[in-house]
């Protein structure tokens, strides 16, 4: 079982490919969920106050990071490079924009600085997934058994 678990998808059959491909991008989408809930009734603190209330926690934010690394690791040691980014990292940015996209923002000026905001969190979220999945690639099976035929004299 931990064999077909782990084993790289371009092995599998492609129902199965599929079907952890998209379950993948569905954990991220819960993990971005539960970690950082919405407040639907964004307000101010106080009257007067240009600061919304938040739900989101310093935990909330460091259990969404942990359960994406470990989405990252799992896909980079299952599958290509660039199926993690897209199935880890892609979600929760999506989500993010979502949810930053209807606030105004401050009335001083920076009205607009929510598209930096969503970049700079984006790209964090992406480099780290791209890390972390690189990282566990190295440990696959396959790679190193390659790695060892090459390095084997003819």
């Amino acid at each position: 079982m931990t064999e077909k678990l782990l084993s790289p998808l371009h092995t599998r059959p492609w129902p199965e490919r599929w079907l952890t491909r998209v379950l993948g991008a569905a954990l991220a989408c819960a993990a971005y969920l539960l970690c950082l809930p919405w407040d639907l009734r964004n307000r101010v603190q106080s009257p007067g106050s240009v600061e919304e209330t938040t739900p989101v926690t310093g935990v909330g934010i460091v259990t969404l990071a942990v359960i994406l690394l470990a989405l990252a690791a799992h896909f980079g040691h299952r599958d290509s490079l660039g199926w993690p980014v897209l199935l880890v990292a892609v979600p929760p940015a999506a989500l993010m924009y979502v949810s930053l996209r209807p606030h105004p923002g401050p009335p001083d000026g920076f009205a607009h600085a929510w598209p930096l905001a969503w970049g700079f969190f984006t790209l964090l979220i992406a480099v780290g997934v791209l890390v972390a999945a690189a990282v566990a690639r190295q440990f696959r099976a396959d790679l190193v058994d390659e790695e060892l035929s090459l390095a084997q004299p003819l």
